[in-house]
């Protein structure tokens, strides 16, 4: 069976590449997918979790995890997902066949009440979901079913 090999970057590795890392596998199991980060946090974070537990898609068993741990492998696709994960991507020696970028804000960052954070998360969360299914549908799914 046909496989592609995906890394998704962001800085902290805790939600926007989580949240990606989480729509990707649900779309397709013959993708093998990871993320990691620049500077990967503790944990995933609880809003992350919390809204994309909504969609029906767990990530609480995810962790962050160095984009060194992936430096050396090779990589069909290297998505970063934030500005700064794409700027300070770092080189990597294994083969990679196409690096790409999909910038996204960072909700982390969002101030408000409990309310507002999470419509923000959500909002956030839908960008994510629809420029990764349309990448899955457009780019990944046309590969996976190459002959």
């Amino acid at each position: 069976m046909k496989s592609i090999k995906i890394l998704i970057i962001c800085t902290g590795n805790s939600c926007r590449s989580q949240m990606a890392h989480g729509f990707l596998k649900s779309f397709d199991k013959r993708m093998a997918v990871y993320s990691a980060g620049t500077q990967p946090a503790g944990s995933v974070n609880k809003n992350a979790v919390r809204v994309m537990a909504e969609t029906g898609i767990d990530i609480s068993s995810h962790v962050p995890v160095p984009v060194d741990t992936y430096i050396k492998d090779d990589w069909d696709y290297v998505i970063t997902v934030c500005d700064g994960a794409h700027e300070t991507c770092p080189v990597f020696p294994g083969k990679v066949k196409y690096r790409l970028h999909k910038g996204f804000e960072d909700p982390y960052l969002v101030r408000g009440t409990e309310e507002y954070v999470l419509g923000e998360y959500r909002r956030i969360r839908d960008q994510i979901h629809d420029t990764f299914l349309n990448l899955y549908s457009e780019t990944f799914k046309k590969q996976l079913d190459e002959v």
